[in-house]
């Protein structure tokens, strides 16, 4: 695989990741009837928006090179809370766990290292 692939690789698998973030912190941010929804195993609307501005914040971090494995802590830490709830209000995990699954695949390709620290 050439420099290009793996570049291409690279930034694909990071905006799926940053996709997936704003989606959510929109969904959460629009009032919607799926932030109602949210607002219910959350303790409230104005929850739903704290939790809308940090996902946007996540992604934020998460895109920027040089920040990129504390976003990748962070969207992990977020999506490991994100079960929790899920799991507390008798919801389905598997879109949370699918979703945390995607950070650390993402995350094992984009910083080797921080794999290898892991690892070994």
């Amino acid at each position: 695989m050439n420099g290009k692939t793996k570049k291409l690789i690279h930034w694909a698998l990071t905006g799926l990741v940053a996709f997936i973030l704003v989606g959510s912190a929109v969904a959460k941010l629009t009032n919607g009837a799926q932030a109602a929804e949210i607002a219910k195993g959350v303790g409230g609307p104005q929850n739903v928006v704290i939790l809308g501005i940090l996902e946007l914040i996540i992604a934020a971090i998460w895109i920027y090179p040089r920040t990129g494995i504390l976003g990748t802590l962070l969207a992990a830490s977020y999506m490991g809370g994100a079960i929790a709830v899920h799991f507390v209000n008798n919801q389905p995990i598997l879109i949370p766990v699918i979703i945390q699954m995607v950070i650390w695949l993402t995350a094992a390709y984009r910083f080797p290292e921080l794999t290898k620290r892991i690892i070994y």
